[in-house]
Formats: C-alpha cells, structure tokens, sequence
C-alpha cells in the first residue's frame, strides 16, 4: 500500500526527518512511536504532502505522490488529528459530507454515507446530524472527527496522535472504535502517538522513531523481545515487558494436544488472561476450547510462564 523510500526533511541545517524507508501493508494498521520532536508527525504529513520532503519518496499502490496536484491527493486521504478541526459553524452532518461534496458526489449518496457512518459509530443521524461541535461531549466529537476521515471511503487513514485529549475511559473506547472500523471497512491506517501502550493495542508493526530516524520497524512482539537500539528498549519499558509480551499473544500460539481439569479458556484469549485464570484457581494447566466451543487442547502455566521469560 505505502512505500516510503529514504524520505528526508531539513529545514535550513536542521533534519527533521533522516533517511527514513518502511514499507506499510495494506488493511493494516501501523503505529509511529517516538518522542517530542523525534519526527514521526512530520512524516506522516510527508505522505499526504501538508509537509513536503527535502529527498526521497512516497509511493501509495506503486504511484509517487508527487505525479498528481496535492490537493487531489489529500481529498483521496484521510486524516484526523487531534483537536479533530472540526468547523464550528457546520453541522455533524455537515462537517462529514465536507470531503464527498468536494468530491461532487451526488446527494443522496453523500446522506447515505453520513448516516451510515454516524451509525457505525453509534450516533443516531436523528439526533445527532443537526447538532453542532460544541453540543457534543468530546469522545463524541472525536467519533465525528473520524467519521469525517473516513467520508469519502479512502484506502488510507493517517491519523496523528486522534486520542491525545481524551481522558483514559473515552480514549480506550474511542481505541475499540478504531479497531472496529478498521476491521469493517479494511482501511490501511497510519497512527501517529506518543504512547507505546496504545502502539501496541492498536497496531500489527510499529515504527520507534528518535531523532529523526527510524531506530526499528517490527511487530510488538518483536520490538519487546529483540529491541535494537537502547532508546527502544527503554521506551518499551523493561518492569512489565513480560506482562506486555503475554497480552500480545493469543492462547492459540502455545496450546498443546491433551485435556486438563483446571478452567476453560478461549483460543482467542490472550495468555495474559490465561496466567490470571491459573493463577486464580491454583491449576496447573486449562483447557482450551474454540469460537464454535469445541475442545482445541490445553495450556500449561509452565508453557506461559518460559514464553513470558522471552521478553526479559
């Protein structure tokens, strides 16, 4: 999907963004990690060209951005960031037809999609459509601010740190919100964010970024296992990388043939809540059962407890 081949930003004698290549799946999500000032939103918006770069390139589906005008490229692009810049003198509905109106898309498809979104997002179009910005609560307001990334049916979502504002009760269901949509519509989405946790939730590969450059571009379970460079490590956290590591792999991974008398766990748990049933109920091992409830095998806490040892 994207392709960003030693992409570069310098601003006078200061590089802002150094020689940075990476290759982004498509129907997947990555996440940017780094600190204050280490580039990774400078970056992001080199792909939708609201900054552009001083070398390099960004190819999404083979096509360099630069062979169309920026401005259809970015109509073509979603993009959400915090603070949302919703327009206060607009409607919600309003403000989510912005982009399919641009687009000359006829009416009745602009209200279908406007109401589908607001549905998908379980905001009545009823009560919700006419409101304006400041009527609404703000997890509300950042549903709008993606549903409004999201209007014209792009490919690709960037979203630079969407969550940042919101206290931690709406941020992790504006997060379950993500992975959802995410999961319905099979957007490719590129999220910008200060906060390895939320890196981890929500993304299958995460860029760490220091300094301009990109120090390391894996999986989570990767970066927590294997990091490569001593910011990473430090920045994955060394107290609870083992609990991290757990609730990063389903019990699917690790279950083994044979039946155990302790409790049941589903296949799709993760180990992390595995180890907190053992543990609860003293077993040594639980059996493991299916989506459909037929018996998958069983794991052991001696199996979780060596997997856990991987990321120490």
């Amino acid at each position: 999907m994207i392709a960003i081949e030693n992409l570069t930003k310098r601003y006078g004698e200061s590089t802002v963004v150094d020689g940075v290549s990476m290759v982004v799946e498509p129907h997947t999500i990555t996440a940017i990690v780094g600190t204050s000032g280490s580039g990774k939103s400078t970056l992001l918006r080199m792909i939708n060209r609201l900054v552009e770069p001083t070398a390099g390139r960004v190819l999404i589906d083979g096509r360099d951005t630069t062979a169309e005008p920026a401005h259809l490229l970015r109509r073509r692009i979603g993009y959400a960031i915090q603070g949302l810049g919703l327009f206060p003198h607009r409607t919600v509905a309003e403000n989510i037809a912005t982009v399919p109106r641009l687009l000359g898309w006829e009416p009745a498809r602009v209200q279908a999609r406007v109401a589908e979104l607001l549905g998908v997002f379980q905001l009545d179009p009823a009560v919700f459509g006419g409101k304006f910005p400041h009527e609404l609560s703000g997890g509300q307001q950042q549903r709008v601010g993606v549903a409004r990334a999201l209007a014209a049916e792009p490919e690709l979502l960037l979203m630079d740190e969407p969550f940042g504002a919101l206290d931690p009760i709406i941020r992790a269901k504006a997060q379950d919100d993500l992975l959802d949509i995410q999961r319905r519509f099979g957007t490719t989405i590129m999220i910008v964010t200060h906060d390895m946790d939320e890196a981890f939730r929500l993304a299958s590969r995460v860029g760490v970024m220091s300094q301009g450059r990109l120090l390391q571009y894996d999986r989570p379970e990767v970066l927590l296992t294997k990091p490569a460079d001593p910011f990473v490590s430090r920045l994955t956290g060394t107290a609870d990388r083992a609990l991290k590591l757990l609730s990063l792999t389903n019990v699917g991974e690790l279950v083994e043939p044979g039946a155990a008398e302790g409790p049941t766990v589903p296949e799709s748990a993760s180990l992390r809540d595995a180890l907190a049933q053992l543990v609860w109920s003293g077993a040594a091992a639980a059996a493991v059962v299916r989506d459909d409830g037929s018996a998958a095998g069983r794991i052991t806490l001696a199996a979780i407890l060596a997997h856990g040892r991987h990321a120490t």
